[in-house]
């Protein structure tokens, strides 16, 4: 399972860890990803998704699924995040 949040594209980072002695070393810095189950109200069920809880807060600042999908670019969602994207957008042009 990769280490990428489904609606925002977040990914794994990588840096230096610095001693005291300004020693560098690589290491790897991981988006911290929970699995998450939002609810559509367009839709009127609920979907699981894998996001960084940052991506969480900012569905709950666009008002929810229905509104941060909307708003969202195609290029940042995953596969399953643009199908979701694409019912939702059909749903609510009915």
């Amino acid at each position: 399972m990769s280490r990428v949040c489904e609606l925002t594209g977040k990914t794994v980072m990588t840096g230096n860890n610095v001693s005291h002695a300004k020693n560098r070393t690589r290491r790897r810095f991981l988006p911290n990803l929970i699995s998450a189950t939002l609810l559509s109200d367009v839709l009127g069920r609920s979907i699981s998704f894998r996001i960084a809880t940052s991506a969480l807060r900012t569905v709950e600042h666009n008002g929810g699924l229905d509104g941060f999908m909307k708003k969202a670019k195609a290029a940042s969602l995953s596969t399953k995040a643009l199908k979701i994207k694409k019912e939702i957008v059909k749903k609510s042009a009915a």
